[in-house]
């Protein structure tokens, strides 16, 4: 299952999505991992929850991206719940690609029971349908 947090710049997504990060960590049996674009959360994370950053990896497409989090499924099956702070600043593309994004993301998590929770800089009505429906 995969959900979305929407909102513009300021809105509180991120705490939002540590706040879950951090209840999953006590409640999950499997792992946890953290995507993130920078450094700026290192304190912010427990050493329990595996920090991803994604700017090591050189992630600029939505394909990329996709490509990073098969990765990170095939080296370890007991990932339980990928947290993913602000997609549109780790990869770029148009709405179209992020639509499909997340509905390849879907099928993975899915197919490997595995949740994702990730913040969306977009205000929900300027969301596509698709999007929201993530939301």
């Amino acid at each position: 299952m995969i959900r979305v947090i929407l909102g513009e710049k300021g809105t509180g997504k991120t705490k939002m999505l540590l706040d879950s990060m951090h209840k999953a960590v006590e409640s999950e049996k499997g792992n946890v991992v953290f995507i993130n674009n920078g450094s700026q959360h290192t304190t912010d994370v427990t050493h329990k929850i595996r920090l991803v950053d994604t700017s090591e990896f050189s992630v600029g497409t939505y394909d990329e991206f996709y490509g990073l989090v098969c990765g990170i499924l095939a080296q370890n099956f007991d990932v339980s719940y990928i947290f993913v702070d602000s997609i549109t600043k780790i990869a770029k593309g148009e709405a179209e690609e992020l639509e499909k994004l997340l509905e390849k993301l879907s099928a993975l998590c899915e197919k490997f029971e595995t949740q994702m929770l990730m913040t969306i800089s977009l205000a929900a009505s300027d969301a596509s349908e698709k999007i929201r429906a993530f939301a």
